[in-house]
């Protein structure tokens, strides 16, 4: 398998043992040379564990959907205050659409390496879509996303996670008192920022009118019942650490007569929406998407 032949895998040429050797390097401190190394070492069908492993690694370039030139929106880096989080002011992203607003605001928070290229065209992706969109970075405690997910992993877990929900509780107020909001607020989050997002769903009350958490670990179980907006939950098929929450997470939202949504994904694998890596499901993704932006149209308009 040549270098060109790695730039052309797909999904279905990945050995399942790699995509899980991925996820494990993922959620956990292995770097990328103890990654690559294991993949190398690894007896795989049809062609090499390193070169299926390389591929795994996001490529955000080839991945980009929305310009930051776009005409449809105008996207700048601020501040905002952030008491009782990791650091007195943090930064993140914010895309506006085109127009004077206000418009409705939607905070998009990031997996567990900062906020990378990919997250920030989501955010771009949302704005384009008319929503004020806000993606604060978690490591702009400790100088910002490093450029690489792979430092930006090691850099947030050293980070309090505490406190990092915190932040990300800051960062929605600040979204949704914003002057270009109409005060109508949405959150989606991926990976760790579906997690978050199950967070804000809890903590924010009536604050928050729409919840898309994508494949992240389901809110406290004790705390549900404090949850007043409509969520619609994501959920690739084959996920078996965050699907393990699943069921006791749709039981307690029932007995707690939550508005709510769970779509599952078949053929999917953890982290199917970003299109950076062969994980990423087109199909599955698109569909995903629109659901997601037909549900905050509805609850933010």
């Amino acid at each position: 398998m040549t270098q060109s032949m790695e730039n052309e895998i797909k999904s279905e040429d990945i050995d399942p043992k790699i995509f899980d050797l991925y996820d494990e390097f993922c959620h956990s401190s292995m770097s990328r040379r103890e990654f690559l190394e294991k993949a190398a070492a690894i007896t795989v069908v049809g062609g090499s564990g390193l070169l299926m492993a390389k591929a795994l690694l996001p490529q955000y370039a080839k991945a980009q959907m929305i310009s930051f030139t776009d005409d449809r929106i105008k996207a700048k880096y601020v501040s905002y205050k952030s008491p009782g989080g990791n650091a007195d002011t943090m930064r993140g992203y914010l895309v506006q659409p085109k127009g004077k607003g206000p418009f409705p605001a939607v905070l998009v928070v990031h997996e567990n390496r900062g906020l990378n290229p990919h997250i920030e065209d989501v955010a771009r992706r949302a704005a384009a879509e008319g929503f004020l969109a806000f993606a604060p970075d978690a490591l702009s405690a400790v100088g910002g996303y490093p450029g690489n997910d792979e430092d930006g992993k090691v850099m947030q877990k050293k980070l309090d996670r505490d406190k990092i929900f915190v932040d990300m509780k800051n960062a929605a107020n600040f979204l949704r008192k914003h002057s270009l909001s109409t005060g109508k607020l949405g959150v989606t989050g991926f990976c760790f920022g579906g997690a978050v997002s199950n967070y804000l769903a809890t903590e924010l009350g009536s604050n928050i009118n729409a919840v898309v958490p994508f494949y992240g670990s389901a809110a406290k179980l004790d705390q549900v019942k404090n949850i007043k907006a409509p969520l619609m939950i994501q959920y690739a098929e084959d996920d078996p650490r965050v699907n393990a929450m699943k069921d006791p997470y749709e039981k307690a939202l029932k007995e707690n007569k939550v508005d709510y949504q769970m779509f599952v994904y078949p053929n999917t694998k953890h982290g199917f929406h970003n299109n950076s890596t062969p994980r990423y499901n087109k199909k599955a993704a698109k569909l995903a998407w629109k659901r997601t932006i037909d549900f905050f149209k509805k609850h933010l308009s």
